[in-house]
């Protein structure tokens, strides 16, 4: 039985989660809860207990001192709760945590039971893969769902990869089969700098997650934070002229994929974007009644990445870059969506998968 001694009754939850490791590249996904958590003051209200989920030699604990005294943090997953107010208030129940070990159900059957007691309306699983993207263009965020009804209510795409998978796709299923809605966000992140942090991609996932959930998320300093991070890749990237040449064949492929998405439609959605930020959306955040202001950030301009063809990478100590070892390739024709498996040394790296589901 769960206790949620002290936690209020809440408005509307909609649950929002990311775990570090294998689904979280760059830690983009893990970095959007936590910026949710701080912007948003949250308070931890559970923990699962590490002793069931972790192994240690994996995930090892750490110590440190608390006025002379030494403590140790266990690696865990943690829920805390946001009340966010506004016109339209809604509560958050946000989830950060590793990737567990070992008993992946029991996992996601917990889990499942707070948002059972708090009545959360919707999960939404952050996460993050290594792409065939340039870190010049607007991250593309991909967003899927196994049930067939939200993927048509809200424009989603209906996932359909088979393969190796993380704890973000084991808990968006066992959702489903609980019948709770789930979505997954999935932000592609460049494999030639796939080290964290990477403010752009926690950017344009929290810019999905605005539009998803219908909140004004407060961006604070991830625009600055990811215009610094783009002129930094800029500049390291200008130094070597493998990776230059590299990153302009992937921006080629990228803008030619991307001419049939410069639609109404698109052009549409920017705009609805921004006169949310310029009138005060729900939620507290930057921008003011004459404009974005600085908190402002859209999938088509300069701080939201994407995809195009690629091969395998090293990295140049050096430089802080993985260079292509082998000339770009071309890409058959796949599902809408960056689903795609990875090569066996990428699976088991903690920079992330190359396909949404794993």
């Amino acid at each position: 039985m769960i206790e949620l001694e002290g936690v209020p009754e809440l408005i509307d939850p909609v649950m929002v989660a990311a775990f570090e490791g294998w689904n979280d590249a760059g830690d983009a996904a893990s970095t959007a809860v936590a910026h949710l958590d701080r912007e948003w003051k949250g308070e931890v209200f559970a923990a699962l207990d590490a002793e069931d989920y972790y192994d240690f030699q994996v995930n090892r604990p750490t110590v440190f001192l608390d006025g002379g005294v030494r403590k140790i943090t266990w690696p865990t997953t943690r829920l805390s709760v946001v009340r966010v107010g506004g016109d339209n208030p809604r509560d958050l129940v946000l989830v950060r945590g590793i990737e567990p070990s070992m008993r992946w159900r029991s996992f996601c059957n917990e889990i499942l039971g707070f948002a059972h007691e708090l009545g959360v309306e919707m999960v939404v699983i952050l996460g993050a893969l290594l792409g065939d993207t340039p870190h010049t263009r607007p991250v593309p965020v991909s967003g899927v769902t196994s049930d067939s009804d939200l993927a048509r209510t809200m424009d989603l795409e209906e996932t359909r990869y088979e393969g190796p998978t993380g704890i973000v796709g084991i808990l968006q299923e066992a959702c489903t089969h609980a019948g709770v809605p789930a979505v997954s966000l999935w932000a592609a992140v460049p494999h030639y700098v796939s080290q964290p942090p990477n403010p752009k991609a926690t950017l344009a996932l929290l810019n999905r997650l605005e539009d998803l959930i219908g909140l004004r998320i407060p961006l604070g300093e991830l625009p600055e934070d990811a215009r610094a991070w783009q002129l930094g890749v800029d500049q390291l990237a200008a130094e070597d002229s493998e990776v230059a040449e590299y990153v302009q064949t992937l921006e080629e492929a990228r803008d030619t994929a991307e001419l049939p998405e410069a639609s109404g439609e698109a052009i549409a959605r920017e705009f609805e974007r921004y006169l949310r930020r310029r009138d005060g959306g729900p939620g507290t955040g930057h921008g003011g009644p004459g404009g974005p202001g600085p908190g402002v950030a859209t999938e088509g301009g300069d701080l939201a990445s994407s995809g195009g063809p690629g091969g395998s990478y090293l990295r140049d100590p050096a430089s802080g870059l993985n260079k292509p070892s082998k000339p770009p390739r071309s890409e058959p024709e796949r599902e809408p969506g960056p689903e795609h498996e990875a090569d066996d040394d990428e699976g088991d790296s903690p920079s992330g998968p190359s396909s949404p589901e794993e």
